[in-house]
């Protein structure tokens, strides 16, 4: 099984902006249609052969939540550790993560394995609930001018995307498919 989450926030309000560049892309990839709620996960999932879908209902910050709790429900996470000492487990061939990534200029994307959070909450507390960054992430550039102007990141991720930059981010998105699809 293979679990590709879409990081953003729940709700209509937030439905087109930058912080649901996760939620956008799995629309996209697996279709807006046919998504239903999993209480076990506080997700909304879309099930294909080998494949499970999750948006976590869980808002941006506790993402980690949602994605332990499938991961547990699946048995892809270990249990048992040798002598008390926790070793990191390596989820890069089963945990797919999208997200938005202030770092990166909006039309761009990157691929990432085994990289720390780079400031970013929700992946933060995948980590922090997974206990390993050892997992694959699409990271979809979302910087615009309006960020490099004096606008506070916490406000700006909140912004709606403007028809052309979601214009921009949806062809992002068809571009970087290929090499994400290549690695699941």
């Amino acid at each position: 099984m293979q679990i590709i989450i879409g990081l953003g926030n729940p709700g209509t309000k937030y439905a087109l902006t930058r912080h649901n560049a996760g939620w956008i892309a799995l629309d996209l990839l697996a279709g807006s249609e046919d998504w239903k709620e999993e209480k076990r996960f506080n997700s909304l999932i879309k099930e294909t052969p080998g494949y499970l879908y999750i948006k976590p209902l869980s808002f941006m910050n506790h993402s980690g939540e949602s994605v332990y709790k499938a991961l547990n429900f699946y048995r892809l996470i270990e249990k048992h550790f040798l002598k008390g000492v926790k070793k990191e487990q390596n989820l890069q061939d089963c945990l797919y993560v999208i997200q938005d990534d202030l770092d990166l200029d909006l039309g761009t994307w990157k691929i990432s394995q085994d990289s720390s959070s780079g400031g970013h909450k929700g992946i933060q507390s995948i980590i922090s609930h997974v206990k390993t960054q050892k997992f694959t992430r699409l990271r979809l550039g979302i910087k615009t001018e309006l960020l490099r102007n004096p606008l506070p990141a916490d406000k700006f991720v909140l912004q709606r995307f403007s028809d052309q930059e979601l214009k921009t981010l949806k062809t992002t998105i068809e571009q970087a498919s290929p090499d994400f699809k290549a690695l699941l």
